[in-house]
Parts: structure tokens; C-alpha cells; sequence
């Protein structure tokens, strides 16, 4: 069900805009639309993750800020109404942080983000296939799906399914052939290209 608003949102109006339920929306094509609430272990995924890289980026005086639960503007061209994604963890670089935080607007992805990772719920289709094609054309440089609890299709994590962390990263505008980690992988990740995490040990943030 869509929220009713009297003409469409621009992003910016988007992001002041309240219906006063208290739930959380995106922007489709002007409109805002509920999301549905993440579960317990899907939220301390995020959280935990989100924390691990913000401090893996300070230690390593990495250029990037971590972020959970933010708007990210999508790519769009007039007429065409504005979209948004609120991504589960965003990468901003440190400059555009600090410039945001000069600013009374709200803190959100207004520019392509370096990258952007979404952890798998039931909807493994959005992540897999739209919010890929999205990402892409936006300019991400990154993108990381997390099936910590192996939901998508087997043509993306295999048969039988197992919990899988797929990469895509740009290069000449387009996403790379995936890169697919599992159990004691370790990740490879051009954003933290220092990072001694596992595909388990991510997997474990949720528990």
C-alpha cells in the first residue's frame, strides 16, 4: 500500500516528509512506499557490520564513512519522478560526510555513494536483480549483497543454497562478473582492501 500524498515528492521533500505512522519508505517514481520491518537477526547484522567497517575505516585512515538505514537518490531523468533506495549500510566518502555535516538537511546518499551492501531478507529478487541494476546505473562502486541466511535463487548462491556474500564491482560503467564467497573465505573488497574478514564471520553478526 502507498502512502497518499496530493502530487509527487521531490528526494529532498521526500526526506522531511512524515506520515506520522513511524514506519519506513522509499521513493517510487515521486510516491513514498513502506518498507517492511527487518526481523531481530537481520537488524544486528546490519548494525554490527555497519560498526565493524567504520572502525576498520578510522583504524586504516580509509577515505569512508559507514552509515546504516540511509536514502540513497537513484538515477533518474525528467520527466522521469525521483526515486530513492534506503540501503541497508552505505558508503559515503569522508568528504561528502563532512560537507553533510556543515548542512541542516538531512544526512542521505544525494551523490553516487562508493558503495552500498544490502542484506538479504525474503524479497531476494530486489537485491539480486533490481536494486543491481540500479546500483549499476547510478554508479556505485561497489555493491555487496549479504544472503547470510541463503534466500536468493539458486542461480545466484548455487545448489544446494548456502549462505553467500556476492560482490559486484564497476568498472567502465558496469558491474564485473560476481564475486562469490562462502565459509572461510576470505572477502576481497576494493573499498576495504585490508580486510581480514570471512564470509563466516560476517554471517555470524547475525546471531
Amino acid at each position: 500500500m502507498y502512502a497518499t500524498v496530493t502530487q509527487p515528492l521531490t528526494f529532498q521533500e521526500f526526506l522531511v516528509w512524515d506520515d506520522g505512522s513511524g514506519r519506513e519508505f522509499e521513493l517510487l517514481d515521486g510516491i513514498p512506499v513502506p518498507l517492511s520491518e527487518p526481523n531481530a537477526n537481520h537488524e544486528d547484522l546490519i548494525e554490527r557490520l555497519c560498526a565493524y567497517l567504520e572502525n576498520h575505516c578510522q583504524e586504516n585512515d580509509l577515505p569512508y564513512v559507514s552509515r546504516q538505514s540511509k536514502q540513497v537518490r537513484l538515477k533518474t531523468a525528467p520527466p522521469e519522478k525521483e526515486k530513492s533506495r534506503k540501503a541497508d549500510i552505505v558508503i559515503f566518502a569522508k568528504e561528502e560526510w563532512q560537507r553533510m555535516k556543515t548542512s541542516s538537511s538531512s544526512a542521505a546518499a544525494y551523490i553516487p555513494p562508493p558503495g552500498i551492501i544490502e542484506v538479504v531478507s525474503n524479497n531476494w529478487k530486489d537485491d539480486y536483480l533490481t536494486k543491481l541494476a540500479e546500483y549499476e546505473e547510478l554508479g556505485v562502486l561497489e555493491y555487496i549483497i549479504v544472503d547470510y541466511a541463503a534466500f536468493g535463487g539458486i542461480r545466484f548462491i548455487g545448489s544446494p543454497k548456502q549462505p553467500t556474500i556476492t560482490i559486484y564491482q564497476l568498472e567502465d560503467g558496469e558491474y564485473l562478473p560476481a564475486k562469490v564467497f562462502r565459509g572461510q573465505d576470505g572477502i576481497d573488497s576494493r573499498l576495504f582492501p585490508n580486510i581480514l574478514l570471512t564470509a563466516e564471520q560476517i554471517f555470524a553478526m547475525s546471531h
